[in-house]
This record gives C-alpha cells, structure tokens and sequence, in this order.
C-alpha cells in the first residue's frame, strides 16, 4: 500500500477548512496545509487536527501549489482546495488506490454547491479535476486563477467514482467579489502574454460565455440559479476583457506620450 499525503493551500479559511480535514482523516498518511499568513483561526484549526502547518508568501495559484507539493513526505498526492470535501463514494474510491496503485493520475467529478443548491449542470458538472497523483508525473500549470495539473507526456490516468464536493460560493455577494477578483488575475496574465482585446472580442466572449453556459451546457435546468450562475459566468469574462483592454490602452497612451516627447512639435 503507497503513503498518500493530502496537500491543501489557504487563507483565512476558518469557516471551511475544518470539513475538508475531516473528510480525509481516514484516508490519507499526512495532512500539508501551506498558508497565506492568514488573519483568523485557520491555524489554529489545522494545528488541532494534526496537521503539517506552514506559511510562505502566494505569487499566484499555480505557483502555490507547485511549491506546496515540495513540502509533502510522500510522492503521491491527494490535492484539496480548503472548500472542498471527500464524498464517502470517492473515500472508497481512493482507499482501492492505495492499496493497489496502477496509474499515474486518477481524476474524479466536483459537484459544486452555490448558495445552498447543488449544481447539475450550468458548465459545473461533471467538473472533472485530476487531484489524485504521482507528483513526479507531472506538475500545476494552466492560467491563474484556473491552474490544473498537468500530467508529463505519456502518463496515465484513470477515472475514479465518486464526487469531490465543493462549497463554492455561498451568496451573491461572495461572487460579485470573486468575480471582480478572478477577472483581475486572469486580465493581468493575459495582458502577460501580450493579448489584446478589442471591443467585439469583450461582447462576442461575454456573449458567447452565457450562450454556452444557459442553452448549450443545460443551466437553464438548473432553475434561477442557472440563470444567475451563466449569468455571472458571462459578467467575469466580460470584466476580464474590459480590463485587459483597459491595460492594453494604459500601455499605449505611455508609448504615444514617449513619441509625442522624442518629437515635439514646433509651435510657429
């Protein structure tokens, strides 16, 4: 049977954290908490579980987590958000794993649960993440704030039952707030990459994004919160354009002010 070690990234997460170590008590070998320097208990509440406690600075989701993962005993991992808890179907699901592992990676569904009701569909489900893995097969990359591992060339991996239950926004305010924040990192790391957004690239993506979400991926079955899920869906994606173009225009402004300045116009 393989040692498995649980490796989650907070901050200020005492209204959550305590779930997601329950859940995985009877699972795995050692729990990693690496923190933010939180304000408020969550410290306190991993220490009491028991857990490997330690801070170090966040540059950026994937960046946390690749450093988290060096902080592990073991080499196989089982990779948690702090909102986020092991179902007893998955439980089983992993316990199998340990005992007789044969892939890479195993990847699983997230069921997210917004204000209360569980989501089916809306782009939300199945939500499969890989969190299950051999940390020497791959490592966290994608674009922050949405990083992903990403397993080497030529690994393998499998599909596991059971969900990973996730607690993803509790209010409409709370996703005001994400949305306002998400959209923020994910403008600044394309602005990184040199991409540029035009007026008919924010309507066509804040478009296209509730299409998807309401028609295409079925959130109208998911009642008014589906709506309000594909709708909120399509207001980050248009926040994200608009600031990237906000960028983008800052940043020519400075290079019309340095032309105008290396040529001034004589005045007669």
């Amino acid at each position: 049977m393989i040692k498995l070690s649980a490796v989650i990234i907070t901050y200020n997460e005492e209204k959550k954290i305590e779930r997601c170590l329950l859940s995985l008590k009877s699972i795995v070998d050692e729990i990693v908490v690496v923190d933010s320097f939180s304000t408020d208990k969550t410290e306190k509440i991993c220490l009491k579980h028991g857990v490997r406690f330690s801070t170090h600075k966040f540059d950026g989701y994937i960046e946390q987590k690749n450093y988290a993962l060096t902080c592990a005993s073991n080499d196989y991992i089982l990779s948690l958000d702090a909102d986020e808890a092991i179902s007893e179907e998955l439980k089983k699901s992993i316990l199998k794993v340990k005992a007789n592992w044969k892939y890479d990676g195993y990847y699983f569904n997230r069921f997210n649960n917004y204000c209360g009701q569980w989501i089916h569909h809306s782009n939300w489900y199945p939500d499969q993440k890989l969190r299950l893995f051999d940390r020497r097969k791959g490592s966290w990359g994608g674009v922050n704030p949405h990083d992903r591992f990403i397993q080497s060339k030529g690994a393998t991996k499998k599909h596991l039952k059971g969900d990973l239950l996730h607690w993803v926004l509790s209010t409409y305010d709370d996703h005001i707030d994400k949305a306002n924040r998400f959209s923020t990192i994910a403008a600044e790391e394309a602005f990184k990459k040199g991409k540029r957004a035009s007026i008919i690239t924010i309507l066509f993506h804040a478009i296209w994004r509730f299409l998807k979400s309401y028609f295409i991926r079925l959130g109208i079955l998911d009642g008014y919160n589906g709506f309000v899920i594909s709708s909120f869906s399509s207001y980050t994606v248009f926040l994200k354009y608009i600031k990237l173009r906000q960028m983008n225009l800052r940043v020519k402004g400075r290079f019309e002010n340095r032309k105008s300045t290396k040529n001034p116009t004589i005045a007669s």
